[in-house]
């Protein structure tokens, strides 16, 4: 009985691996969105979490809604791409960028700033917020870039639950910051909405790492908590645009789990801060 269960699972999991990259295949040439360079287990994981949403039994009958259902693919797409965020998340990176970089960053007439990933803005308008603070916002232009549309447009209305602002100003007062959180938005009917003036020097805007190219050279690019969904050669091609956008000795911060140790691209790049995971793009190559 057990070597009979056993070979049945064997079989219903060749047959979901089967599907797995067929609907990844078909994702990829219906709508260009190419998540075939993701780190499988993840992706996997969140497909089966889709089934049950959509109500399919196998993935077979999930590839079939969304290449025929559009507004289906939409929904499954909040599905395969992390949301979760938060303003300030890890305050000593902040905390680092703004007693490390930033004075390095005051010696250049005007800064870009490439926030990779962004998710639905809390980074954005963390490094927003931090750059005001230092007297840099004013000649500073964030790009702020992720693959999901929705929370694009999440991000660009600045809006978020008044109820995650406690925990936001907890961060804020970690990253070592000069003013109050309250000075950045205005509360009212349970929502906490971001100051347009923050708004004002960020461009949210749809790019994959996966297929896009380099849009423009910066100084700062923070991408953090995203390569870990990619499998090493995407992680590879993402660090490889990023250190062709960055500007001689231009900075890279990943997050706290990610590192450049075992990747092609690490000799671009010097260690600036190893706790914090900030690098450094190398003056010659």
């Amino acid at each position: 009985m057990d070597a009979e269960i056993t070979a049945g699972e064997a079989a219903g999991a060749r047959e979901f691996d089967l599907e797995f990259r067929l609907l990844i295949d078909a994702i990829y040439h219906v709508y260009h969105y190419d998540f075939r360079g993701y780190a499988p287990a993840s992706l996997r994981r969140r497909m089966k979490t889709a089934m049950g949403r959509f109500g399919c039994a196998t993935l077979s009958q999930l590839q079939d809604r969304v290449v025929h259902e559009p507004q289906v693919f939409a929904a499954l797409l909040d599905h395969l791409t992390v949301q979760v965020s938060e303003m300030f998340r890890d305050p000593p990176y902040f905390r680092a960028l703004r007693e490390q970089v930033v004075p390095l960053l005051r010696t250049y007439p005007s800064l870009k700033v490439w926030i990779a990933g962004c998710s639905a803005g809390e980074e954005a308008y963390s490094m927003a917020i931090l750059l005001r603070e230092e007297g840099l916002l004013a000649r500073t232009l964030i790009y702020a870039t992720d693959i999901n549309p929705h929370t694009l447009q999440r991000a660009a209305a600045g809006v978020y639950d008044v109820g995650s602002v406690a925990g936001f100003t907890l961060n804020h007062r970690a990253s070592g910051a000069t003013s109050s959180l309250s000075d950045y938005y205005t509360a009212a009917y349970g929502r906490a909405v971001l100051d347009k003036s923050l708004k004002d020097h960020i461009v949210f805007s749809d790019h994959s790492l996966a297929t896009d190219s380099v849009f423009a050279e910066v100084q700062l690019v923070s991408c953090r908590n995203v390569l870990i969904y990619f499998d090493r050669e995407l992680q590879d091609r993402a660090l490889g645009l990023f250190s062709e956008s960055l500007c001689r000795q231009g900075f890279l911060g990943l997050g706290s789990k990610e590192s450049l140790k075992f990747s092609s691209r690490a000799g671009a790049f010097d260690c600036f801060d190893k706790q914090e995971r900030i690098y450094q793009k190398r003056s010659a190559l």
